[in-house]
């Protein structure tokens, strides 16, 4: 423990950008230094306002002057946030929930003012990935997160066997709406046997993990309920539980 060093200061600095991971699904998940910079920056780039406005709201946190910054306005709205950066303005990017920047146009900004040699902060926190990865029994000593799957059959298809003989543990974003389509892929293209764990809303109260081959969890998912978020993770061929 005696890395750890104890910042004194938990104001945000002119002219720096700070990645703030916010929570998943718990608020107490928020850490004492993500909240800090949320309640003084001078700026939150949000994925939604809407839903930033809220979390501030529930969290009691003072209202900020909220920036949307999104997949459809990303170009324009990053120009504008680095100008306010080189201005002296503190900023904070948050995604509508988790870590921001990870399979979110937040990477956008990050390198903009990375190309500007504006510094760049991270507060670590709250990461599905991760989240999933550690609790699912699937080794962890390498993995690939590649986002979320195609929307199209074939295309995942294609995805799972171009992967067939991957080393390291798959980790990807599903949606509710194609999550059991994803998993009897695995099944028909990998193999019964594959060992798989499909991880649902996690942090929150109907927080599921199905772990298994891909035939016992294809086999759960049938009496599960399917709403909420998840996140799919495939073992290496060969890996027994």
């Amino acid at each position: 423990m005696s890395d750890l060093k104890e910042n004194t200061s938990l104001t945000p600095l002119p002219g720096h950008l700070y990645i703030v991971a916010t929570p998943i699904g718990n608020l107490s998940d928020l850490s004492p230094r993500a909240s800090a910079i949320l309640s003084q920056a001078d700026i939150l780039a949000c994925e939604d306002t809407r839903t930033t406005g809220g979390l501030l709201a529930r969290l009691g946190l003072p209202h900020r002057t909220l920036v949307a910054y999104h997949d459809h306005n990303e170009r324009d709205a990053a120009e504008r946030l680095i100008r306010e950066l080189a201005a002296g303005k503190s900023i904070a990017l948050v995604s509508d929930a988790g870590t921001p920047a990870i399979s979110d146009p937040g990477f956008r900004l990050v390198r903009a003012a990375r190309r500007s040699s504006l510094p760049v902060i991270p507060i670590p926190g709250p990461c599905a990935i991760t989240a999933a990865l550690c609790a699912s029994g699937l080794p962890t000593n390498g993995f690939l997160f590649a986002g979320f799957l195609p929307p199209k059959s074939a295309a995942r298809i294609r995805f799972f066997l171009k992967h067939r003989d991957f080393a390291y543990t798959l980790v990807l974003y599903e949606s509710c709406h194609r999550i059991e389509k994803a998993v009897a892929e695995i099944h028909t293209t990998l193999g019964p046997e594959r060992v798989i764990c499909v991880a649902k809303e996690l942090s929150k109260r109907h927080e599921t993990f199905f772990v298994g081959t891909a035939a016992e969890v294809q086999a759960a998912l049938q009496n599960a309920s399917l709403k909420g978020e998840f996140v799919l993770l495939i073992a290496p061929a060969g890996f027994e539980l």
